[in-house]
Order: structure tokens, then C-alpha cells, then sequence
């Protein structure tokens, strides 16, 4: 049972891998204030940290930034190359990597998939938004040379559709918790 548990997660985090591919190919809509747009590939990575252990959800959007950094276009917009890690977007691209792993352990710790929505909204929001939003923020400032503060207060504007992502991943999540358990 242990191979076959194993290979299941192993599947199940190539096709979070390829909903990440997918989410690309809709274009973000840039702000305008920052170099930074609205994408909809961080509900990808949300499903991740909801759905996958931490080890495998973190191996999922590994891979993907592997094929990005070897050149595939598959962020938003058709981005791609290892410049995408040092440009403004590096930081939130960096806070992918962290974001799932911290959100499955803390929902490990906190067995908030058996305790009411919102518990599990307050953890993946406080994971894959807060934190991710950070560390894009403190990227943001160091890669355009713009106060750190700045930067913070850039990153308001992407709040409300955080939110409703996290909204719709941790719905989802539960619901396909259910049909798989």
C-alpha cells in the first residue's frame, strides 16, 4: 500500500504541475502602479498547499519553476527563462516555493480540514498570501528600487482576489477531500 499511496500523491502533484501550466495560459492583468500583474497561476499553487502533502505539493511547483527556468513560457503572459527569478516577479515566484509546504504543515498541525471553512481559509490566507505577498514585496523593493513600504503597500491592490482564490481553493479542497477520502 505504502508504493501505490506514494504514487498517487507523485500523480496527483503532476497534475497540480500541469493546472499550474494551464492557469498560464491566461494573461495577467497588469496594475499599472508596479511591474507586478494579477495572475491567476497562485490558485494553482494554493490548490497545491490544499489538496498535496507538503513534500509533494512543494515538488509540484518545483518542477514548474524548473520548466520556467529552462525557458518554457508557462508563467502569465508567456514568461519564461531563468530571468523571470531575478526580475521584479522573483520574489513571489520564490514565495511559491514556500507558501504550499508551510500551508500543508499548518494544516497538519492545526487539523483545520476537519474543523470549520473558515479555520482552513484563516490558515491557507495567512500561508499563501501573506506570506508569499512578503517576500514578493521585499523582492519588489530590492529588484525596482522602490521603498519597502511602497512595495507593502503595492501589494493591497492584490488582496481582494487573493482572497477569493484562497476562497475557491479551500471550497475546492474540501469538496474533492471528500470525494477522494
Amino acid at each position: 500500500m505504502g508504493k501505490d499511496h506514494a504514487l498517487k500523491e507523485l500523480l496527483q502533484a503532476a497534475m497540480i504541475c500541469a493546472l499550474l501550466i494551464i492557469l498560464g495560459l491566461f494573461p495577467g492583468i497588469p496594475l499599472g502602479i508596479i511591474p507586478v500583474a494579477i495572475v491567476l497561476q497562485n490558485l494553482g499553487v494554493m490548490l497545491a498547499g490544499e489538496l498535496l502533502p507538503p513534500r509533494y505539493a512543494t515538488l509540484a511547483v518545483v518542477v514548474f519553476l524548473l520548466l520556467v527556468a529552462l525557458g518554457l513560457p508557462l508563467l502569465s503572459g508567456g514568461r519564461g527563462g531563468a530571468a523571470s527569478f531575478v526580475g521584479p516577479t522573483g520574489g513571489y515566484l520564490l514565495g511559491w516555493l514556500l507558501a504550499p509546504a508551510l500551508n500543508g504543515w499548518l494544516l497538519g498541525v492545526t487539523q483545520a480540514p476537519q474543523r470549520a471553512w473558515w479555520v482552513e481559509f484563516l490558515v491557507a490566507a495567512t500561508t499563501m498570501v501573506v506570506i508569499v505577498d512578503i517576500i514578493g514585496a521585499l523582492f519588489l523593493a530590492m529588484q525596482a528600487h522602490m521603498p519597502l513600504v511602497a512595495a507593502l503597500l503595492s501589494n493591497l491592490a492584490f488582496i481582494p482576489g487573493d482572497l477569493l482564490k484562497v476562497a475557491l481553493a479551500v471550497t475546492i479542497a474540501r469538496r474533492l477531500r471528500r470525494v477522494v477520502h
